[in-house]
């Protein structure tokens, strides 16, 4: 059975060692993909103060971004949005965040529908507000 390394040249550089996702057989899974932007520590939607903490966010921002970057990491491995079979969602703010997270959920799934797990965690390794584990067909 293959096991490949994918590196995508369009999603944000992972934080730590470890790829963008690894095809092994016909899945792919998704190491956990953020809302940050390449090539910069920028993160829509969120306003950083001086000693680097969250000082207000957009969760809809965070999550059309986030979104934005599973895309472009299943397209570079030669998968697409429709092969999404399962995600794990990590929230740090369910109360708060999760009605515009399903919401919006419900606007870029209505089509594919995979299994959904959400998880409300403390944090995240940067200041974000949303983390997606994705599996996908290959």
């Amino acid at each position: 059975m293959s096991n490949q390394k994918i590196e995508s040249n369009k999603a944000p550089e992972p934080v730590g060692l470890y790829p963008h996702a690894r095809r092994v057989g016909e899945l792919l899974f998704l190491s956990g993909v953020g809302p940050r932007e390449r090539g910069t520590k920028k993160i829509p939607g969120v306003e950083l103060g001086e000693d680097g903490g969250i000082v207000s966010y957009d969760i809809e921002a965070q999550c059309r971004s986030v979104f934005g970057n599973v895309k472009a990491i299943l397209e570079d491995a030669g998968s697409h949005w429709d092969k999404i079979v399962d995600v794990t969602v990590y929230l740090t703010n369910m109360k708060d965040d999760f009605p515009a997270y399903n919401r919006l959920w419900a606007e870029y799934f209505r089509d594919n529908q995979p299994c959904r797990t959400t998880l409300e965690i403390n944090c995240l390794p940067t200041p974000i507000a949303i983390e997606l584990k994705v599996v996908a067909l290959a």
